[in-house]
């Protein structure tokens, strides 16, 4: 009888389907497949948003299945919201949302992605970086009016939440964050922009004060072009060869065929920061109203793409609404680094998980007290929350920057020194454009964990080369704390008509380091920045260097909580490229460097003055302990 049983058992277990018998010429394609199955513990709804214009945003809402009353969460994207709702295919809610969803949706939260106009599934016409409507744009749609009107379907349309609406994203979802405050829909209580593109020309994606970041080209092919996008098809080998035999960067696009991509005319044809730019400056928008949504601006202390655009936020914002709801936050992060594993970055190690750790302790929090219902009251937000590297703590501060400006002057043979050189000097070097500096050492991709890590390089591998300066301290008897954007001051001249001028910022560790031997002697960029000397006298006014002449060359280094320890050393370097992350200046005059004619690239020859009235240095924002 049980042999009877089992055989019973397992025939009737065998699926109807598999006992119809099938045409073996069926056609074995079929339409879609819902791989979101019964058991899956969330619910996944995709949504077509009409915006006032008639144009549908596709748009995916997540959520743990029995929610109710729960806040949103959105972020409005260009790298396709179905792709960042299916990271995995799994019946797993964490699973299938980016890392750091997790803590919201099992807390409650809706999250919603959806593409912005023109990519992914929406429909509508794409335009990079879309202006907020006026002289630029006089459409009278862009990324603040697709915000509110999403923000208002989405309230009139999710009966699983309270009403309330949140808005977080990183780097271009930074940027679209940001736009939502402009007008906002009374629903958006709460704002984190991550890493937000600002100012695509002064310090972001573009330009870095003049100087053009020939890694946009890879971006722009692949953001922009339906069929065939992608990176620019240089192949695998050193991109440093690439952009050096190509000649300028209109070149180097003429000869890969993309200058006719209407985002790569745009840059090409503003090459200075004509109102081109400065109509899209999202901090000048900003400053120009009253921010009502409380905001965390947020971005990592090396961030390779967008390092200016959350202090930029915060500083014009405060300059014209001093009791502004905003803070600022920093982390030791890569660019869009808070939303991924943050114990190490490169050869640094931190106490613990620090980007887990702010969004668990502070962006969480941010959004609960605003967005939940019967929340409990919001704690005061202070100006900045930051991580101080070198000691590796969070520390916060009731104003930024938190430092008082302190000069670190240049000196006679190569020192560095707190106190002003009486007798007036310099050092000279030949630049050369037919062998320019490399940002990271050859061979160069600007791709991968060479390209996200390259700010915390060891600086030794263009120590020692002639057309790099290095200035050293002695070695610090006590800790030197900096809080804020480190300024240079340099005074400098040269042979030629223009000149790139780079200066870093750098932590020189001791030679000998038993307890961390792999960090004996690593030279750290603690800031990096490049200014284009043609525009000494503003930004919107370009103009010839006169040979010889010294000039006040003025800007600022990335925002940074660093403490230089005792023990260590701190070093400035000069140098005069950055190749190939910058095109090269071909220290001749020319009307535009992106269209330099192979014979304007000539050697120059650099002079770095310090001492007596022409005294180059670095003020650092400096703290007592």
């Amino acid at each position: 009888m049980r042999k009877l049983i089992t055989a019973t058992l397992l025939f009737s277990a065998v699926p109807l389907l598999a006992q119809v018998p099938i045409d073996p010429m069926a056609n074995e394609q079929v339409e879609s497949y819902d791989w979101v199955r019964p058991e899956a513990d969330y619910v996944r709804r995709t949504e077509m948003v009409p915006m006032r214009d008639g144009t549908k945003l596709f748009t995916v809402i997540v959520y743990r299945k029995g929610t109710k009353d729960g806040p949103i969460l959105l972020s409005r994207t260009p790298y396709d919201a179905n792709g960042a709702t299916s990271r995995n295919r799994s019946q797993r809610i964490e699973e299938v949302l980016p890392v750091m969803d997790a803590p919201f949706v099992n807390d409650g939260y809706i999250r919603v992605y959806q593409d912005v106009r023109g990519l992914g599934k929406s429909e509508g016409e794409y335009v990079m970086a879309r202006p907020l409507s006026g002289p630029l744009n006089p459409t009278g749609i862009d990324h603040a009016t697709d915000a509110y009107d999403t923000i208002d379907w989405l309230t009139k349309h999710v009966p699983e939440s309270n009403g309330k609406v949140g808005i977080i994203g990183s780097s271009y979802l930074g940027f679209t964050s940001l736009m939502a405050l402009i007008g906002p829909h009374p629903a958006l209580k709460a704002a984190v922009p991550q890493s937000p593109m600002v100012d695509g020309w002064i310090g972001d994606d573009w330009f870095h004060n003049g100087a053009f970041r020939t890694f946009g080209f890879d971006y722009d092919l692949g953001q922009t072009v339906k069929d065939g996008g992608g990176s620019v098809p240089v192949g695998t080998g050193d991109e440093y060869q690439s952009y050096l035999s190509a000649g300028s960067a209109g070149q180097f696009a003429r000869s890969w065929g993309i200058d006719q991509l209407p985002v790569v005319r745009k840059v090409l044809s503003h090459p200075a920061y004509d109102s081109y730019w400065q109509e899209q400056a999202v901090d000048k928008l900003l400053a120009r109203r009253k921010l009502t949504v409380p905001t965390l601006v947020m971005l990592g202390q090396w961030d390779q793409e967008d390092s200016y655009g959350g202090p930029a936020v915060f500083k014009a914002v405060k300059a014209a609404q001093p009791d502004a709801p905003i803070t600022l936050a920093i982390g030791p992060w890569r660019h869009s680094g808070a939303n991924y594993e943050g114990s190490s970055l490169g050869p640094l190690k931190f106490e613990g998980d620090t980007a887990l750790q702010f969004r668990l302790n502070w962006i969480k929090p941010f959004f609960d007290c605003r967005l939940k219902t019967n929340a409990p009251p919001c704690k005061p937000m202070p100006a900045a929350v930051t991580y101080a590297t070198g000691t590796n703590r969070w520390e916060t501060d009731s104003k930024w920057p938190a430092g008082s400006e302190t000069p670190l002057y240049l000196g006679s043979d190569f020192s560095l020194s707190f106190q002003k050189p009486a007798a007036p000097g310099s050092d000279d070097y030949v630049s050369d454009p037919a062998k320019p500096v490399p940002f990271v050492p050859r061979p160069v991709h600007m791709d991968g964990d060479a390209w996200r890590t390259w700010l915390v390089q060891d600086q030794r591998f263009v120590d020692g080369r002639p057309d790099v300066l290095s200035y050293t301290t002695p070695v610090l008897g006590e800790a030197v704390h900096i809080k804020g954007a480190p300024r240079v001051d340099l005074r400098a001249a040269t042979s030629g008509q223009d000149s790139d001028w780079v200066v870093k910022l750098i932590d020189v560790y001791p030679a000998e380091m038993s307890a961390n031997p792999g960090m004996a002697g690593y030279q750290l960029g603690i800031g990096i920045e490049i200014f284009r000397g043609r525009y000494v006298h503003g930004f919107s006014s370009p103009a010839p260097l006169a040979p010889g002449k010294t000039y006040a060359f003025g800007w600022s280094l990335p925002n940074v909580n660093h403490v230089f320890l005792p023990g260590h050393r701190i070093m400035v370097q000069v140098q005069s490229s950055l190749f190939p992350l910058y095109d090269r200046n071909p220290q001749t005059w020319v009307s535009s460097i992106m269209d330099a004619p192979a014979g304007a690239y000539r050697k120059a020859t650099q002079t770095v003055r310090w001492g007596g009235a022409d005294a180059s240095a670095v003020w650092l924002p400096m703290v007592k302990d």
